[in-house]
């Protein structure tokens, strides 16, 4: 074995730890050393560990939605867990999806659309959009536990008996963030590549192996789950793709903010498919 081999194998995994930790940094408020800044060059390998993202993500919301539930009630533990997803990441994905509802709601062109985006102040369209996906999904999510197996008989071990729904969260937040992944992979990045706040990401794609590891970070939390749940990849996949046609008849390819649109669009569209999974197919 040569000599060098060692050094160059650590050296490797350094460079994979700050791509990341760059990755943490640039999709939640979680704190990483000082050392991570938003370098382009590790910016645009992030997006293979979005997925993973949602796995931390996820996990702060279950734990939150496990404690509150025990102490409060369910609500108020749905509540606090979706709470605790927004405070993690900055409402990033949320801010996205209102910028996003306001500039496809009120702009007519590619120009004023684009303008609109830009704007930080939320409009009719933004707030209104804001409201029904946050509703809706807090009233998915109190369904959810009501098909949690051996509620009836609990064990000492909130865990194991809150299993399925801590599955389906992790999952969920997991995949959801694979798919704007697969925008940037498939679409164009349209907004002046110097004033967009994803314009590291849009200078390269992930190469081949970048981009399977991506979709097996996504993919991976369906092991928690029976294989009949895989069958929500599909109509989260077409969900995906009839956005990106959306944006690309509108504006030519997506933007930061139509990322953060397909995260909340598709994470709600797999709770929504999961109660029906549970309910008809299970």
């Amino acid at each position: 074995m040569p000599e060098n081999s060692s050094p160059n194998i650590f050296s490797k995994i350094r460079n994979e730890w700050h791509v990341f930790l760059t990755a943490v940094m640039f999709l939640t408020r979680i704190q990483v050393p000082k050392n991570i800044d938003h370098s382009p060059a590790m910016l645009e390998k992030s997006p293979k560990y979005f997925p993973v993202i949602g796995w931390i993500v996820g996990g702060i919301s279950v734990l939150t939605y496990l404690v509150f539930k025990k102490y409060a009630s369910n609500d108020i533990g749905i509540i606090a867990s979706m709470i605790a997803g927004i405070l993690t990441t900055g409402a990033f994905h949320e801010d996205g999806f209102a910028d996003t509802s306001d500039a496809f709601g009120g702009g007519w062109t590619k120009e004023k659309i684009l303008i609109i985006m830009k704007d930080s102040r939320i409009g009719a369209f933004g707030a209104i959009g804001l409201w029904v996906i946050l509703t809706s999904k807090f009233v998915l999510l109190r369904e959810l536990p009501q098909y949690t197996p051996d509620l009836n008989h609990p064990t000492s071990n909130i865990f194991y008996n809150y299993r399925f729904f801590i599955a389906i969260l992790l999952t969920a937040h997991s995949l959801s963030r694979l798919t704007p992944v697969w925008l940037i992979q498939f679409s164009t990045y349209v907004t002046n590549p110097d004033v967009g706040k994803s314009k590291p990401l849009a200078n390269k794609k992930l190469s081949i192996g970048a981009f399977l590891l991506a979709n097996i970070f996504g993919l991976l939390p369906f092991a928690l789950l029976s294989p009949e749940f895989l069958f929500i990849i599909i109509p989260v996949g077409y969900i995906t793709y009839e956005m990106l046609k959306y944006f690309k008849k509108w504006i030519g390819g997506y933007t930061g903010d139509c990322l953060g649109a397909v995260q909340q669009v598709t994470e709600l569209v797999f709770y929504l498919c999961a109660l029906i999974v549970w309910k008809y197919i299970v």
